[in-house]
């Protein structure tokens, strides 16, 4: 979506479970001089909703109505395959980036993990949070996705935009007054992508007696752009460490599978 265009964000509930809901997000952009108009995102978000009373009780969900019972089928496949995604990530939680604030980056071989990690820091003040405190989603997810293009435009030294963000899933809530350190890493390139791996994590210092916590995860996908807006290769990751070697190893696996997604979308779209 570019400068002056006019963008139409529309969403609709898709599916309930017990105690979350599905929200499907869908925006289009509108060329005000052309009337062209095009989608240029989508997005699927998961929501618990928490009691008024107690923000630490998971409250139940009304059902909704499907108009077939296929919609319900389809759905619980979505549930389900988003809460083994989350307990995959929470697998994860115990990896660790050290923040870089002031590196050394002359002492660093380009094109290699270290060259490009990134680090912000950021108190959680009263504008970043709800009525009851805590973290707006939307916050977080704009911070991780400035550390994640800080990365990709490091290694690739060109511009960069967003193509996709894979399941950021909120682990904990973060409260105001918090200082959260917002670290990413390079963990995966193919010929025209790079996979960045996104950590939010937590410090309660001003009224908790609680240690450093993580918050959040994802990895978003960016992609390299000539000053003409067409792709271009990507450098390729050098891999040093063994963790290092097995991170890309992973995310090529997450490439292939959402390659083959997407495909399977595209040939669905054009039967229909």
């Amino acid at each position: 979506m570019c400068i002056g265009e006019v963008a139409n964000v529309s969403a609709e509930i898709t599916y309930t479970s017990r105690h979350s809901v599905e929200v499907q997000v869908n925006v289009m952009s509108e060329n005000i001089l052309t009337g062209a108009k095009k989608v240029t995102n989508k997005a699927t978000l998961w929501y618990v909703p928490l009691s008024l009373k107690n923000v630490n009780k998971v409250v139940e969900v009304p059902p909704i109505q499907y108009a077939r019972k296929e919609q319900e089928d389809e759905g619980k496949k979505r549930y389900e395959e988003q809460k083994l995604d989350r307990l995959e990530t929470k697998q994860r939680n115990g990896d660790v980036i050290l923040p870089v604030i002031n590196p050394d980056r002359q002492t660093k071989e380009p094109h290699t993990v270290g060259y490009s990690q990134s680090s912000l820091i950021h108190l959680v003040g009263p504008s970043d949070c709800t009525l009851l405190g805590f973290v707006h989603g939307g916050v977080t997810m704009k911070l991780m996705d400035e550390v994640a293009g800080i990365v990709a435009a490091r290694h690739c030294k060109t511009n960069i935009v967003t193509a996709s963000v894979d399941a950021i899933n909120f682990h904990e809530k973060i409260k105001k007054g918090c200082v959260i350190t917002v670290s990413g890493r390079m963990t995966f390139t193919s010929n025209k992508s790079m996979e960045i791996e996104v950590f939010v994590d937590a410090d309660p210092f001003v009224d908790e007696p609680r240690e450093r916590y993580r918050a959040v995860s994802a990895f978003f996908t960016y992609v390299s752009l000539s000053k003409e807006g067409k792709p271009l290769p990507v450098p390729q990751l050098l891999t040093e460490t063994e963790d290092e070697k097995r991170r890309f190893e992973e995310g090529k696996g997450r490439y292939l599978q959402t390659k083959a997604k997407r495909q399977a979308q595209m040939q669905q779209s054009a039967q229909q």
